[in-house]
């Protein structure tokens, strides 16, 4: 099997899954229950916070565990409320959370890219929260969040100034790009982010919200008051556990593994453009994730190749898993301008752990022979 779609999924590391098995069996107590054997559970799910905090330079007190990178994104947004300014080519889980307040919706360019400027042109004195991926989950693009932070800093201070008390914050949902870059939420400059074990080579339903102290969070889950009354419910300490080990393995070998990536993903993409030259290539050619290669074959049928790959063993995308999911075109390339004809000929492959120089190599010949399969059938 070659698998190019580690954007939508990963397979749990071994040792994150070996982290985790005692606390499905022998240590399967509540962690908020008094006796002994709980207190250690409870010990080891509160140890577990605290090494996500420091994968990303933050206290475990600030970090709100939840099922899932979308629960994360909708705490941000529900607690602060008020309007929002975001990118139109945000994860749906942003665009929906954001659907439910007043929002700017901020145009990327042509590479997916959201400028600062953009942003602070979007602001409005009643503008509380900004939200901008750190890196777009179809093309790879990785967004200028320093730049925005410093304009929401700004922002923040002007109205101090004024004696404007209305808060704005800056929220960034770094899920698909923890693996592959630096997190460290005070070198970013950021008051929220958002991360998915799942990216990360950790269990599925298990994500996190942090959020600096000045940060209000208002409960969403009401119930026994666990995660500091904001999220009620028994905690998942087995899912915390893994996380906390995904994220360590991830910052400990993330610059060997984006530099492994990157060579594996500049071999593919060079067989792909030698072999088609009219193939078109999205997102930021120097500033996007290393296991990202969105390529697109105008006219030809996406779908059609995906599924004749699929019967050899190649998996790869026709853009974000939510999409395809809906059969809809991707709100992402429609955003970046691409024509109908070579937005519905686009293929999103994205590498991990699972590729390597062979199954890349194998992948590129049944690529290369089925896009010219589906071109000579286009022509006859």
């Amino acid at each position: 099997m070659m698998y190019l779609d580690h954007a939508a999924a990963t397979p749990v590391d071994p040792k994150v899954l070996s982290a985790m098995l005692p606390y499905f069996s022998d240590d399967f107590y509540n962690p908020s229950a008094p006796y002994a054997p709980a207190i250690t559970v409870r010990r080891a799910y509160e140890a577990a916070k605290s090494d996500m905090g420091r994968a990303i330079g933050a206290k475990s007190d600030e970090i709100i565990m939840t099922a899932g990178a979308t629960e994360s994104i909708n705490l941000a947004f529900s607690s602060v409320g008020g309007h929002i300014v975001t990118g139109n080519v945000e994860h749906h889980a942003v665009l929906g959370a954001a659907k439910q307040f007043e929002h700017t919706l901020v145009a990327a360019d042509e590479r997916g890219l959201v400028s600062a400027a953009s942003v602070k042109a979007a602001i409005r004195p009643d503008t509380r929260l900004v939200s901008v991926a750190l890196a777009n989950n179809e093309l790879g693009t990785i967004q200028p969040l320093r730049d925005i932070a410093e304009v929401v800093r700004k922002e923040r201070n002007a109205r101090l100034a004024r004696g404007d008390r209305t808060p704005i914050y800056l929220h960034s949902d770094a899920s698909q790009g923890v693996g592959q870059l630096d997190v460290n939420v005070a070198r970013l400059g950021l008051d929220m982010v958002t991360l998915n074990a799942a990216k990360v080579y950790g269990p599925k339903q298990v994500g996190l919200l942090w959020a600096a102290p000045h940060v209000q969070l208002s409960a969403q889950l009401h119930g026994g008051g666990q995660e500091r009354g904001i999220r009620s419910g028994t905690e998942n300490v087995a899912g915390a556990i893994g996380f906390a080990k995904a994220l360590e393995l991830a910052v400990a070998h993330r610059r060997f593994e984006s530099d492994r990536l990157a060579k594996l993903r500049d071999a593919l993409e060079k067989e792909l453009l030698d072999a088609f030259p009219q193939a078109i290539v999205s997102g930021h050619h120097k500033h996007r994730l290393s296991g990202h290669l969105h390529i697109s074959f105008p006219k030809l049928d996406a779908e059609r190749v995906l599924f004749a790959l699929e019967a050899r063993d190649v998996l790869v995308a026709t853009g974000s898993a939510c999409a395809a999911n809906k059969g809809t075109r991707s709100h992402v390339l429609t955003a970046i301008g691409l024509k109908p004809e070579v937005a519905d000929g686009s293929l999103r492959m994205t590498l991990g752990h699972l590729s390597d120089d062979n199954n890349i190599a194998r992948a590129a010949i049944c690529i290369i022979e089925e896009v010219t399969r589906e071109y000579e059938r286009m022509a006859v």
